[in-house]
């Protein structure tokens, strides 16, 4: 007898799937199973697709790219549609993939099942509930293992997924470097229990290594089967008390990174849709491990890059504290162009004047572009501003030497893939540690801030010049103004000021608030509140409202000179110098006098302060031939402060009062001073001459001087005896 007759005889057809020329073709049986007339025929693969139910068919398709992969038979159910779109039966196929080369012909049998009686408890492995269970499971899986960023929280993600139905008890994942089988994490295990595993060659009979060496999965749903396929090994898994094990090849991009184990303590049978199961899962596991590896190198690149290229501020220097940040763009590599330094200079005999005893100076900058290429550039131009420092020169002639240099190295870029030639903001500063004074040079960057012992805030206008790199010869004027001791300077590249939606103007008043609200003692607590401020705190615990607003590289650097006391009525005090080739700077010195007076009590007061230094600086300009030297200051009085303004000049010709017309463009600078100055005066000096006013401030409603407004005792003191009301 035939042994397509032996089948008729009990209901099971045969058919033949051949994927290269898309044709199915059944036997007699198979043909009448489909609702087809009982006669062998072949058929395309549309017409044998309209037959199946279309989640059946989908069901079939995933369980036949499975076996295919695996090399293993391809099992489902299958409800069987007639030209009404009603089923009239459900198959059982069983099959098995020949693969030849890309293409495969699938061979195997139908045979009729018995529908479950209404009411039955008994489910088939393949049903709808399940299938949706199936689903939602691994849409979350997938998630949770996309959101992992590191090996360890893959790991943790591994450990906690809950399969429907067949939930392992015990996981481990095997990784492979060179020809040795590692163990990179477990779970349902004690640490004791990996050493056997923990290092093992690839050719050793154990079901892992087998993975990894063929890149095809292993399921044992027995210990018989284990005992049986891989006997050497088997002393080993024995005594976990397991009953099932699934070994599944972990690939990406064609290539086998490891394998992943699925320990059972119930008995499973690895059906076709529990394979399928654990084998999308192992992709999306390995995946997921090769995107934390990529973030981890490059977690390591970056640290690495920042550990080499940022200096190590000790507290080697006496006199003086400092604190640093580097915070990096939050995409990429995590490395820019940003940068920050401190140099210890040459002490006086490498300066022509003799000094510099006791001298340091800051750098930071800002290198154009948020990638390697910047950070490359970024460390040769700090390398080589170290060593302009180092041989003496003063500030202006370091910068100008650092823009020839980094347009030497950058003038020959053709902008193919690196965006063209670079430039570089950056701020220097010469501190004298002794008297204070810092000599500033500044190439298109922003400008330094003081936090005075009172907690006043002053942005120093400075001098500056082009950026780094733009022309090889540039000059860079110097500006110098005074630390005094307790006083806190912050310097600072945009990336601090201008993220989160902010310009540099309310980038700025941002972070004076932060700097006048912080008492100036602990430096290495203001540098985190002023990051955290910007991008919130660093813990990726307590992300904070503002952690993915790193727009751009931040650096920021304090220093602040240690008092040899106690600091007491340090006045409040700004200085500075208006060129004749810069009346523009006029403005910049009404802001320094309005922020000189940021509490100052009565507004109109403060009004007429700017407007009579604005005269003053103004006639210097128009009726003389030389510089403007301003000098302000807050000073505590008996009973309130005092503004004290004093605008010199190198010319020995008196103002004097005129009679001004009424169309007259000047000649009013003398009247409004009387007007509305407490006090004022003109002071000849051996070279030229000083004019000055005082305002006394009126209205306060607090004491700025220590002192106890009128009416109130002194803060501290108990108030005298006084006799009882009668």
């Amino acid at each position: 007898m035939r042994t397509e007759d032996v089948l008729a005889a009990i209901a099971t057809g045969l058919w033949r799937w051949d994927n290269a020329s898309g044709t199915v073709s059944l036997d007699a049986e198979a043909a009448r199973l489909l609702g087809l007339p009982a006669e062998p025929v072949r058929l395309s693969e549309a017409a044998v697709r309209s037959r199946f139910h279309p989640v059946d068919w989908n069901e079939i398709d995933g369980v036949v790219n499975l076996a295919v992969a695996e090399e293993t038979l391809a099992e489902s159910r299958l409800r069987i549609m007639d030209e009404h779109g009603r089923v009239i039966r459900t198959v059982r196929s069983r099959s098995k993939p020949l693969v030849a080369g890309n293409d495969y012909q699938l061979v195997g049998t139908l045979q009729e099942v018995a529908e479950q009686p209404p009411g039955t408890a008994v489910r088939t492995p393949v049903t709808g509930d399940w299938r949706r269970s199936r689903e939602a499971f691994l849409l979350d899986a997938g998630r949770a293992l996309a959101e992992a960023r590191s090996t360890a929280e893959v790991l943790r993600v591994a450990a906690s997924l809950s399969m429907p139905g067949f939930s392992p008890d015990g996981l481990a994942v095997f990784g492979v470097a060179g020809d040795r089988l590692t163990i990179i994490g477990h779970h349902g295990q004690s640490h004791d229990d990996e050493g056997p595993f923990a290092s093992m060659s690839l050719d050793t009979d154990y079901p892992a290594a087998e993975v990894v060496r063929t890149g095809r999965a292993i399921y044992l749903p027995s210990p018989e089967e284990y005992l049986r396929r891989f006997p050497v090994t088997w002393p080993l898994a024995r005594r976990f008390g397991r009953r099932s094990w699934a070994f599944v090849p972990l690939v990406v991009a064609g290539r086998t990174l490891g394998a992943w184990m699925a320990a059972f303590k119930h008995p499973v049978v690895f059906t076709p849709d529990e394979r399928s199961v654990l084998t999308t899962v192992a992709r999306m596991l390995a995946q997921a491990l090769a995107r934390a590896g990529v973030a981890e190198s490059e977690r390591e690149l970056s640290l690495g890059l920042q550990r080499t290229m940022m200096p190590v501020l000790g507290p080697g220097i006496p006199g003086i504290r400092v604190a640093a940040r580097y915070v990096p763009t939050g995409g990429g590599l995590q490395v820019g162009g940003d940068w920050y330094d401190m140099i210890r200079l040459p002490g006086g005999a490498s300066r022509p004047d003799g000094g510099g005893a006791g001298r340091i100076a800051l750098v930071i900058g800002d290198v154009q572009g948020h990638d390697v290429r910047a950070a490359g550039l970024m460390g040769q131009l700090r390398i080589a501003l170290r060593a302009y420092a180092s041989e003496g020169h003063r500030p202006d002639a370091v910068l100008s030497r650092a823009s020839r240099f980094l347009y030497g190295i950058t003038d020959g870029e053709d902008g193919d893939g690196d965006g063209g030639p670079r430039f570089a903001t950056c701020l220097y500063l010469e501190v004298d540690l002794e008297t204070g004074a810092v000599d500033i040079a500044r190439a298109g960057h922003p400008d330094p801030a003081v936090r005075m012992n009172d907690g006043t805030v002053l942005l120093r206008p400075t001098a500056g010049g082009l950026p780094l790199g733009i022309v090889p010869d540039t000059d860079y004027p110097t500006t110098r103004i005074a630390l005094d001791p307790g006083e806190t300077l912050m310097i600072c590249t945009d990336g601090l000021l201008e993220t989160g939606g902010h310009d540099l103007d309310t980038g700025w008043e941002r972070v004076r608030k932060l700097l006048e609200a912080h008492d100036g003692e602990d430096l290495e607590e203001l540098a985190d509140t002023l990051v955290e401020a910007v991008h919130g705190p660093g813990s990726h615990h307590t992300t904070g409202p503002l952690a993915d607003r790193r727009e751009d590289d931040i650096a920021v650097l304090l220093l602040s000179r240690r008092p040899a006391g106690a600091v007491r009525d340090s006045p409040r005090r700004t200085l500075m110098t208006i060129a004749q080739a810069e009346p523009e700077r006029i403005a910049e010195a009404r802001e320094q006098v309005r922020q000189l007076l940021h509490d100052w009590s009565d507004g109109d007061q403060l009004d007429s302060a700017v407007l009579m230094v604005s005269e003053m600086l103004t006639n210097v300009l128009v009726h003389t031939d030389g510089d403007a030297l301003l000098v302000a200051e807050v000073v505590c009085g008996e009973r309130s402060r005092r503004l004290r303004v004093e605008v010199s000049d190198t010319s020995d010709e008196l103002p004097h009062r005129r009679q001004p017309g009424e169309m007259a463009s000047s000649g009013r600078g003398l009247v409004l001073m009387e007007m509305l100055a407490h006090a004022w005066g003109v002071d000849p000096r051996g070279e030229g001459k000083a004019i000055w006013f005082e305002l006394d401030e009126a209205g306060a409603t607090e004491d700025h001087c220590g002192q106890a407004p009128p009416g109130q005792d002194p803060p501290g003191q108990d108030p005298p005896d006084q006799d009882p009301p009668d």
